[in-house]
């Protein structure tokens, strides 16, 4: 568990799929109080709060439901905002401006607000009004095309690796701007483009291109910083299972020879030095690959780390599930959810000493879980007032 070193702040929820609940999934996990506003309208898909994937982004969050179409919606936003340390949202740039809830009007209810606005392409530039997802961004930026194994081949990352990215940098702004606001008592506005996000994870690339003029192109699993070989990611039997392997010397090449029973390899002149296996990479990684896809991968990471060569496991969600340091290290929590049972969480990678082990994780919200909580406690409505929004479709 960690401890609520974030307790007593609030922050006003506005974000959708995966980058802003990722982002503020990380500060209720610290203890912030996050409240989500969400409407019936728009709680479908990614944002349904009974699916398994809303769950794992949502965790540890309040969830309040609101139409942001009626003006007496936005009245309600401005006065939350002023029980508020933080506002995140992550729309196209124009949504926060149409309901007349940008940084300036907000601020104007609440000086000191710390806001974030996540969006593809930023709030200005003629892509602004684009939107994105981790996906179009990681393309954009570069990063499909240098994590390819060839030219021509640009597939890329097999996941949207962007959005958790996008979303640590917003984690991380705000933290910095709460601790900005506790020294100098102001504000910040934050206008994070997940587009510009993305390409300052080429940056030695990109500085590559700018100053030197060469010309980058993927190197797949044979990047030339990179003094082994073989090195790569090999088929092992079993379906989809695999397992990485790294020989930096002579003397692990010819480990991994006998290991997988051609001795006779260490000898030959083609293989003996790093370079020249490297000049030959595509043969001996089809030596290679021969042996371990007549293999578990569990094996084959065995006999080679018991021989000296550098292997591992490319471990599956269930292979991570079942992984007895991580359950040595609690990084795994049972979560009680009400309509999909028992839920597995992460925890996260970090541990602060004194810990508070008392603290209670929860599931993701019921839609509407913390009307009650918002509109009764918070903005002390009346139950005649509450029951006339109801009516209206305000509350909902």
């Amino acid at each position: 568990m960690k401890e609520n070193i974030l307790k007593g702040i609030r922050i006003l929820d506005f974000t959708r799929v995966l980058a802003g609940p990722y982002a503020t999934r990380l500060l209720a996990d610290f203890g912030a109080e996050v409240i989500k506003v969400q409407s019936w309208k728009t709680a479908t898909g990614a944002e349904s709060n009974d699916e398994g994937y809303f769950n794992t982004w949502n965790r540890n969050k309040k969830s309040m439901t609101l139409d942001m179409s009626f003006p007496e919606a936005r009245k309600i936003i401005l006065k939350l905002t002023t029980l508020s340390d933080v506002v995140i949202e992550n729309f196209s740039p124009r949504v926060m401006a149409n309901w007349n809830l940008g940084y300036e009007k907000l601020k104007e209810v609440r000086p000191d607000l710390v806001m974030a606005s996540m969006s593809g392409m930023g709030q200005t530039g003629p892509w602004k009004n684009h939107v994105a997802f981790g996906p179009t961004v990681q393309s954009l930026g570069g990063l499909s095309y240098l994590t390819s194994y060839e030219k021509n081949a640009p597939t890329g990352l097999g996941n949207s690796y962007g959005d958790p990215v996008v979303g640590l940098y917003c984690a991380f702004a705000i933290l910095a701007a709460l601790e900005y606001r506790d020294r100098t008592g102001q504000g910040q506005y934050m206008d994070l483009s997940g587009y510009e996000t993305i390409c300052t994870a080429i940056a030695p690339a990109l500085m590559d291109v700018l100053n030197n003029k060469k010309d980058i192109q993927p190197e797949g699993n044979s990047p030339d910083y990179i003094h082994a070989a073989p090195y790569g990611c090999y088929r092992c039997s079993g379906d989809d299972r695999w397992c990485v392997i790294s020989v930096f010397d002579d003397n692990q090449w010819k480990n991994l020879c006998k290991a997988a029973g051609r001795p006779e390899l260490a000898n030959n002149e083609k293989y003996s030095t790093l370079s020249k296996r490297k000049e030959n990479r595509k043969e001996v990684d089809a030596f290679i690959e021969q042996w371990t896809s007549a293999h578990t991968p569990g094996y084959v990471m065995e006999i080679l780390q018991e021989s000296g060569v550098p292997s591992g496991i490319v471990q599956d969600a269930l292979n991570l599930a079942e992984d007895p340091h991580l359950a040595e290290r609690n990084f795994f929590i049972h979560l009680k959810h009400p309509i999909l049972g028992d839920t597995v969480s992460d925890t996260g990678p970090i541990k602060f000493s004194g810990a508070d082990s008392e603290k209670k994780w929860k599931s993701a919200p019921l839609l509407g879980e913390d009307n009650n909580y918002v509109y009764r406690e918070l903005l002390g409505f009346s139950e005649r007032k509450i029951s006339d929004y109801i009516k209206k479709g305000i509350i909902g």
